[in-house]
């Protein structure tokens, strides 16, 4: 901020002149404070603009507007006197700093903080666009960042100017680097416009460069990477990527609305979105900013200044190009920092207070009551935040989600509808609980029923679908990567105590039904599969040994109703008793073991069917449907589950090889090692469609709900994914950005999906 010179107004209307913050295409901009305390940014129009009675009236039209605008996240006008000699208008001013301050000397802002600002700004937009007002010029200089969330200032004015500069044919208005398209071709600009501006913005706080080029690059250049190029998304975060681009789409009206994303983003409410939204750094460098502006008093010349100054004496206005500035953003005197107080009712969480116009401010000094108002920069840690869309309103903390009225804390299903989010946002977690490190089985499928989740570990805990609190818990019960097999309302898993028995569990209370144990000689090592009649386990033989060590294995099937054994088979030697990864489906019992053999039996006696060598690979279950097996690799292989003959191969076409398929209603879906989703035809073997959109891992499991497909990732770069089933089209993903090095895991309850990544358990909306 400079200071006063000899041709600066030393008041304005009732406001006194601390310093000149700025000038652009417009005039100059002041900070003042009224009598009351309140610190505003006042904007000063040049005498040549003041001079057109076309510029007048357009302005007078424009503050009228302007002051309809009144939302918590714009900088609202507080004052005007449009029929001044030299015509003004004041703003609050916002005790913060601008977006390019703040990654210029703190880089890149964590995904949780751009969260927060693209709420913040998408509301913003919202009460601007309903005032009947488009930005036409948002950038990172006309964001401001205060404690209690982000300001966009500048809204609605800049027009009277553009009418102006608009008579002139070809004449581009705005931000080389941050306009849309149809702006930089000198087209008609409507609200999706705005939009495009706010991905572009939310680019830059996420990598700390510009989508479209840098500083350096000329104007020229940047309109054409703006109007035919593609947006640097480098860096950005996977769970932000597919908003920013929708945000930039070349068609205005795929764009999502603002009121589309305030949802996505702020499903739980405003606030807690931006609950403690920034780093520590940044909020360290609020507080200094705003302690210097509020120990800021008028200059000595200030009492001996007259009530009030002719407009004549505020001299020529200095040398500028429009969209240029001296000290302050270009535009429309846009100020460089800060947080307005509000000017009625209830201050909002983090305002500063400043007194109220016409009335004493507090005795107490400003720099007091800015500790008062923060609460002390320590209390602004850093805090992990949100993801994107949500419509069910939540009545019971952070954790919990509404249902269905009434049903309370229930763990019976919930009726609820959820909003399908615009194209690229992902959905917000409706509740999220971290469990113990190392207590969960990530590479284990979890379980669900009539309400309840299960995730296998130790201890095993049953989790409300509605709320994520622990219905019951059973330490000691469940072995290290143990399956969580389901039927008739029971959970089976080979004893935790190692005794060689396996043991029937209520799911709604985690009491044991039954146990049983095959024989004397026989101990059951772990769980295979289950199907609607028995529970298939592999088993050691102890009466049947090659030395103290050695002794033959077998594979057994449990009725789940009584527990009693139906048959038992014996394996060749040198099979081991732990190493069985398996599937049913029908009469097929099939299963891979560490001797790279695919064994397929026959559910009904146990008598094998065939085996065969599967190659260098076989921690994979395999997959069984329509009477074929599918065997990942170089190739996607399709075997006879009678015969073990192949039915049919599928090329990659150049990619590197398949992942472990899932078949869903004679759909196959399966990714391959170039993060690639693909749909095959089970009966022919023929692509129906695939997917190359990802920027994250390959999906390693499927489910589908209605029209979409969902997927769950692998340990490296993840997270959940959704698609539409019938042409693969990407519609968004889902990532925590924690890198536990574990991998997703994906299920459905209901209109919700559980997903586990890691210790980490979300409840998601189902859309």
């Amino acid at each position: 901020m400079e200071t006063l010179q000899s041709d600066d107004p030393r008041e304005l209307g009732s406001y006194r002149i601390l310093g000149r913050l700025g000038a652009g295409g417009m005039g100059r901009v002041y900070l003042a404070r009224s009598p009351g305390g309140r610190t505003v940014a006042v904007k000063v129009v040049r005498p040549d603009l003041a001079a057109d009675s076309d510029f007048r009236a357009r302005f007078r039209h424009e503050v009228e507007i302007a002051k309809a605008v009144s939302g918590r996240f714009t900088a609202p006008v507080v004052d005007s006197d449009p029929d001044a000699p030299l015509p003004w208008l004041a703003t609050s001013y916002v005790l913060g700093p601008d977006l390019t301050d703040v990654v210029a000397a703190h880089g890149a802002l964590p995904e949780h903080t751009v969260r927060a600002l693209a709420a913040g700004l998408a509301a913003a937009l919202q009460d601007i666009h309903a005032a009947g007002l488009i930005h036409r010029d948002l950038k990172p200089s006309n964001v401001l960042l205060a404690a209690d969330g982000p300001r966009l200032i500048d809204f609605g004015i800049a027009r009277a100017v553009d009418g102006s500069r608009m008579t002139q044919t070809g004449v581009v208005v705005g931000s080389p680097g941050h306009m849309s398209p149809e702006q930089a071709m000198g087209k008609d600009v409507g609200t999706a416009g705005d939009v495009f501006s706010l991905g572009s913005v939310l680019a830059f706080a996420a990598t700390g460069r510009g989508a479209f080029g840098d500083g350096t690059a000329s104007h020229a250049s940047l309109l054409y990477q703006v109007v035919h190029g593609e947006a640097d998304l480098t860096g950005v975060p996977a769970s932000l990527l597919g908003l920013i681009r929708a945000c930039l789409m070349k068609d205005p009206a795929q764009r999502p609305e603002p009121g589309e994303i305030v949802t996505a983003l702020a499903g739980q409410g405003i606030d807690a979105a931006l609950h403690d939204w920034l780093p520590s750094a940044v909020a360290s460098t609020i507080a200094t900013h705003a302690a210097g502006i509020l120990d800021l008093e008028a200059p000595e010349a200030l009492r001996t200044a007259p009530q009030a100054q002719d407009a004549a004496t505020f001299g020529p206005a200095p040398t500028m190009l429009d969209g240029t500035s001296s000290t302050g953003p270009a535009g429309y005197g846009t100020p460089p920092g800060g947080t307005p107080a509000p000017a009625y009712g209830t201050p909002l969480p983090g305002t500063v207070s400043l007194g109220v116009d016409g009335s004493p401010a507090p005795a107490r000094s400003r720099r007091r009551a800015l500790g008062m108002a923060l609460g002390g920069v320590g209390v602004l840690a850093v805090a992990g935040g949100g993801a994107a869309w949500m419509l069910a309103s939540g009545d019971d903390g952070s954790d919990g989600a509404t249902g269905t009225p009434g049903k309370g804390g229930s763990a019976q299903p919930v009726d609820e509808t959820f909003t399908t989010p615009p194209a690229g946002v992902a959905p917000q977690p409706l509740w999220h609980k971290s469990a113990a490190e190392d207590s969960t089985t990530t590479g284990v499928p979890l379980l669900t029923h009539n309400g309840l989740l299960l995730v296998s570990g130790d201890p095993l805990v049953a989790y409300d679908v509605r709320t994520g609190g622990a219905r019951w818990t059973k330490p000691g019960i469940c072995r290290p990567g143990a399956q969580l097999l389901f039927h008739g309302g029971k959970v089976f898993l080979a004893d935790g105590d190692y005794d060689g028995v396996l043991v029937a569990y209520d799911v709604m209370k985690g009491e044991e039904v039954w146990r049983s144990r095959l024989g004397k000689e026989l101990s059951v090592e772990d769980t295979i599969a289950i199907d609607d009649k028995h529970v298939y386990v592999t088993a050691t033989d102890y009466s049947q040994s090659q030395s103290a060590t050695k002794y033959r294995t077998a594979v057994a099937a449990i009725s789940h109703v009584t527990g009693k054994q139906a048959w038992i088979q014996h394996r060749d030697w040198g099979t081991k008793d732990y190493d069985v990864q398996g599937t049913v489906s029908g009469k097929y019992l099939v299963y891979a073991d560490s001797n790279l053999n695919l064994t397929v039996r026959d559910t009904a006696t146990g008598g094998q069917l065939w085996t065969k060598k599967i190659g260098e690979e076989w921690t994979w279950r395999p997959t069984v449907a329509n009477g074929l097996v599918f065997l990942p690799g170089d190739e996607l292989t399709a075997v006879d589950a009678d015969k073990g003959s192949t039915v049919w191969t599928l090329s990659p076409a150049g990619r590197r090889g398949f992942n472990n398929p899932t078949v869903v209603d004679g759909v196959l879906y399966t990714s391959d090692h170039d993060d690639g989703v693909w749909a095959v035809d089970v009966k022919t073997g023929k692509r129906t469609w695939l997917c190359d959109e990802l920027d994250v891992e390959g999906p390693e499991t499927f489910l589908r709900a209605g029209a979409t497909l969902y997927g769950a990732t692998g340990s490296l770069d993840g997270g959940i994914v959704a698609l539409e089933a019938g042409t693969g089209k990407f519609r968004w993903a889902y990532s925590d950005s924690k890198g536990v090095g574990e991998p997703w895991q994906v299920a459905q309850s209901g209109n919700r999906l559980l997903a586990t990544h890691g210790p980490e358990i979300y409840a998601l909306p189902a859309v």
